[in-house]
């Protein structure tokens, strides 16, 4: 049966139609809907559908027009089953043709027949098209050139809506990786001017977006260098970028208005056309502070290290040497002092490796901890009876209650917690006085508190007390020691479960407690 006149002319206009669609719509999903109601019109169909083939191989329905949803959901797994092949025009497309034409006489008892025109644009398989009507009819020549002049006017369509669709996907992708990361990103025109920035940017400078946006990147990014330090328009000036992967890594601190200055790391990487010229500079920002941190501390052990393992050497070196002296004769008293004094210092040596080794095993992974029971009251009575015979100036007290509780701990570390302690206690109470050591025991803790008469400790030194290899301005110029033995109390008590903590009286004499649990 050939069409009448006037309708091909009707489908003359639905191919103008759907051509405009192609310009004009590139919402997917208003798109579908819009061919499937012309392509019933232009069949005469009562139900349609179209079938899309997915990226990853498979199909699915994504639009309908008078077809009923369980009917819908019950193609679902038919069309999806559709074995993938290389070639899916030849072999997928027919058999997406067979199971519609064979549902179309199946649930209407041989009354409706079905027309399939396949989507295929730029020698790629899209989908198919899928009319249901009541009559079959026969072509022209004329009428199959029109119908697929509108078939390829639909696939174009749809593969332009997908396309838009998946870079809008791809641009909410990257707004939200920009936006959750860490570091600071912007992007810069050929000429510097500021074009995107994210939250973690504006939390640096401490302004708004709306105040960095729009505004050229050497009105923001103002770096104190030392020294002859690189910058992004000297590099410029020298040529950058030579290639299209040549980042460039400018270090510096940040001058912001309302806030200290802040070290950043910069990254420049420019961004290319195919053609080679500069469209974008995508600039990364890290704050460095804690690698900052890490190089002042990394000084810091270096120079405490090496004073503190000196002095012990030259001691005993000195010591060794005097005794070995031929030209002279050492009474019993004079070796005997000497010896001691070559043993405190290789004790105190010893010590000192054991803290080094302690404090590398927290940073590899934490401290190994074996519990039993521990009388702590019992075991402060021991080290207060070895320190009682190292120093006359001191006078040390231990106040515990009679029946302070028993508790579960490693009772090696903990007196390693209480020896260094009371060690400075005495340390840092040079002129002597009384030293006391109390216990109290608490429903679900015991708390353990060690006090001197020195000066105790100043409220700017209070919140940098437990860091590791920290010693305030005063003590390193009056007292020896690394800064390890308070970083390694906190680790042992924290590993059991409890706190340490300064209590503050500058002026009154230093006290530190630690709690550590009951149960």
């Amino acid at each position: 049966m050939l069409m009448l006149p006037d309708l091909r002319v009707r489908q003359r206009d639905y191919l103008l139609e759907i051509s405009r669609a192609l310009t004009q719509e590139l919402d997917l999903e208003r798109l579908l809907a819009r061919i499937l109601v012309i392509s019933a019109e232009m069949l005469a169909g009562q139900a349609g559908l179209i079938a899309l083939r997915k990226e990853q191989g498979g199909w699915a329905v994504s639009a309908t027009h008078g077809i009923p949803p369980a009917f819908a959901r019950y193609l679902e797994p038919l069309l999806a089953a559709v074995p993938d092949h290389e070639d899916p025009a030849r072999f997928e497309l027919p058999e997406i043709n067979r199971i519609l034409q064979n549902l179309a006489r199946t649930v209407s008892w041989g009354l409706l027949t079905g027309v399939g025109l396949p989507l295929i644009a730029r020698e790629r398989v899209i989908g198919v098209i899928f009319i249901f009507r009541n009559y079959s009819g026969v072509f022209s020549a004329n009428d199959q050139a029109l119908l697929q002049s509108f078939a390829n006017q639909a696939a174009v369509a749809v593969q332009n809506a997908q396309l838009y669709a998946q870079v809008n996907d791809d641009k909410q992708r990257m707004d939200a990786l920009i936006d959750s990361a860490a570091d600071g990103i912007m992007i810069l025109l050929p000429d510097h001017t500021i074009t995107r920035c994210n939250p973690s940017l504006a939390r640096m400078l401490g302004a708004s977006s709306e105040e960095i946006l729009g505004r050229r990147h050497e009105d923001v990014f103002r770096l104190a260098v030392s020294g002859d330090g690189q910058s992004l328009e000297k590099a410029e000036a020298g040529g950058w970028p030579l290639t299209p992967n040549a980042t460039l890594y400018v270090e510096g601190d940040l001058e912001r208005p309302a806030a200290a200055r802040l070290p950043v790391g910069i990254t420049y990487a420019p961004l290319v056309s195919a053609e080679g010229g500069l469209l974008n500079i995508i600039a990364t920002v890290r704050d460095i502070t804690r690698f900052r941190e890490a190089e002042e501390l990394k000084s810091t052990f270096i120079s405490v290290i090496s004073h503190e393992l000196k002095t012990p050497v030259a001691l005993i070196k000195g010591y060794v040497g005097t005794l070995r002296r031929e030209d002279a004769t050492w009474d019993r008293e004079i070796v005997a002092d000497s010896l001691a004094v070559i043993e405190d210092e290789a004790d105190r040596l010893t010590l000192m490796i054991e803290n080094l080794l302690d404090a590398s095993r927290l940073q590899a992974g934490g401290m190994k901890i074996n519990l039993c029971d521990v009388a702590l009251d019992q075991l402060v009575e021991r080290i207060v009876a070895r320190f009682r015979n190292q120093s006359d100036q001191h006078v040390l007290f231990v106040d515990f209650p009679a029946d302070f509780p028993v508790i579960l701990g490693d009772e090696s570390r903990l007196e390693q917690v209480m020896t260094n302690l009371i060690s400075n206690a005495i340390k840092y109470s040079p002129q002597g006085g009384e030293i006391r050591i109390s216990g109290k025991a608490l429903p679900e803790q015991v708390v353990v508190c060690v006090s001197d008469q020195g000066p105790g400790v100043a409220p700017e030194d209070i919140p940098h007390i437990f860091d590791r290899f920290y010693r305030s301005p005063d003590a390193a110029r009056t007292t020896k020691g690394a800064g390890l033995g308070l970083y390694l109390a906190r680790a042992v008590v924290e590993a059991h479960g409890g706190c340490i903590w300064v209590d503050p009286k500058p002026g009154d004499g230093g006290r530190l407690c630690f709690s550590l649990p009951r149960a």
